[in-house]
């Protein structure tokens, strides 16, 4: 498993970095992406914090452990400025918060997330065919979620990604240790989308391209 949507106590997640990292590890995870909430208010903060940890864990752990963050319920005018002070800060995958079913996020969050060249557009609800085009033409990963809640938006992303040839990947949302999934259960979100087993791997593959970028 590639994982590259996690978070830590560093926002709203249960466990410290090494043990996420830790717990990951033990049930055969390849990669882990340490990707925390952020805004204005902690961006700053959180950033270094992480770079930090994912540098010493990879000098111990045969898991890549790899620094990134999500923006989350950000005015979506302010989405392409924080992607670009993100990376100033060391994040090497910047996850978007997208426009899930489950919350309020501000319409056109979806749009500029991808306008401003994210690595991951997170469970992105009922994005439109146009925007999967343009995310397709921009190189950003729709996200199929493993989360429950998030995961609603699961079916109609897959379906029109597959239509418009856009790049999608697997990822959790791990807040607490029940949260990350085995390969078996995977293969289960994956057909619940309504995608084929086939397609796990090409997810996967599409996970390595975006660790790929990191080299």
């Amino acid at each position: 498993m590639i994982d590259l949507h996690t978070h830590t106590l560093f926002s709203d997640g249960e466990l410290l970095p090494a043990e996420l990292v830790r717990r990951a590890e033990a049930i055969g995870y390849e990669a882990i992406a340490l990707t925390d909430h952020a805004d204005t208010s902690n961006l700053d903060w959180v950033v270094p914090r992480i770079v930090r940890v994912c540098r010493d864990l990879n000098q111990h752990r045969q898991i890549r452990a790899v620094p990134g963050i999500e923006l989350t319920h950000l005015p979506p005018e302010m989405i392409g400025p924080m992607v670009k002070e993100a990376r100033s800060l060391g994040a090497r995958i910047v996850v978007v918060h997208g426009e899930t079913l489950v919350e309020p996020v501000l319409p056109g969050t979806n749009r500029q997330a991808i306008e401003a060249g994210a690595d991951i557009l997170a469970h992105p609800g009922l994005i439109t065919e146009e925007e999967i085009l343009r995310a397709k033409e921009k190189g950003v990963f729709l996200e199929v979620s493993a989360r429950k809640g998030h995961s609603l938006g699961n079916g109609r992303v897959a379906r029109l990604a597959r239509k418009i040839g856009a790049p999608l990947v697997l990822n959790t949302d791990t807040h607490s240790p029940d949260n990350l999934i085995t390969r078996d259960f995977a293969m289960k979100v994956v057909i619940g989308a309504g995608l084929e087993a086939e397609n796990l791997e090409e997810m996967l593959k599409n996970s390595r391209a975006i660790l790929s970028r990191l080299l």
